[in-house]
């Protein structure tokens, strides 16, 4: 294992998260498991550990700058926490039996998570990028102010925590497209709220995974080493980059390395 290689590695996905508030899990789980062949259970589980320090860490860094929305984040951690701990109650039984390749199936799981995150993203930032005068019939708004968006919220975090809890994926990508489509954050705060809301679901869901024994202590230690200092530079030059074209580049990306999750032949 080329620790200094993971770490470099990690720093780079580190400063994509901070810039974009995506991409981690959707591209250090897939590295561990193509460039350094980690088995995937231990892949998903020792990522989740090391997501959750440079989830924090730009988190806090996006609170500090006040550009999170602390209501969002709290009314679906509500939902996504105990819905992590579902999913990964459900990776526990998996793991116990014997009819199931563990790693085979979740290699596709995460492949499948990614490919979709990556494919609805892609086609919504092309097509407002190529017809911005194009106004698609909006969602519905969740309005925290009532007892039902309250409601709402939680159903949608427990629904996306479960899928985090099975794959690691899209505790950053999938609640994007959700804080953009059903709350309608401004760009300012999109970031900073995707982060903190992620930082406290992977904080519960990595306890999880420690209780099942798929966490690599030196895997996680190089990935903080590059991972942390990576998010607080991406958080800094968040309001400087060019958000459609950072997020463009990485779609493009996740939908290339998902298919060689799904069809690693």
């Amino acid at each position: 294992m080329n620790y200094l290689l993971l770490s470099t590695l990690s720093f780079f996905v580190g400063i994509i998260v901070g810039l974009t508030g995506i991409g981690g899990a959707s591209l250090i789980t897939p590295m561990l498991i193509l460039c350094f062949q980690v088995p995937t259970s231990v892949a998903i589980g020792s990522d989740i550990v090391a997501a959750t320090l440079m989830k924090v860490v730009g988190g806090v860094r996006h609170w500090r700058q006040q550009t999170l929305d602390c209501e969002v984040v709290k009314w679906l951690a509500l939902g996504s926490v105990p819905g992590s701990l579902t999913g990964v109650t459900l990776l526990r039984w998996l793991n116990l039996s014997e009819r199931f390749n563990l790693d085979g199936v979740l290699l596709r799981l995460l492949g499948v998570a990614i490919l979709g995150i990556a494919l609805v993203s892609l086609l919504q930032l092309v097509v407002l990028t190529l017809w911005p005068q194009l106004k698609p019939p909006s969602l519905p708004k969740i309005e925290l102010s009532t007892w039902q968006g309250k409601l709402q919220s939680i159903l949608v975090g427990a629904f996306l925590g479960c899928i985090v809890g099975l794959t690691s994926v899209a505790s950053g990508s999938m609640f994007a497209l959700v804080l953009i489509a059903f709350f309608q954050l401004d760009a300012r705060k999109l970031v900073g709220t995707d982060l903190a809301q992620a930082a406290i679901l992977l904080g519960f869901t990595a306890l999880g995974h420690l209780g099942l024994g798929t966490v690599d202590w030196h895997l996680v230690l190089p990935i903080w080493v590059g991972s942390v200092p990576g998010v607080l530079v991406g958080a800094k030059l968040c309001q400087l980059a060019p958000q459609k074209t950072l997020r463009f580049g990485i779609y493009l990306l996740l939908t290339m390395v998902s298919w060689k999750l799904i069809d690693p032949l």
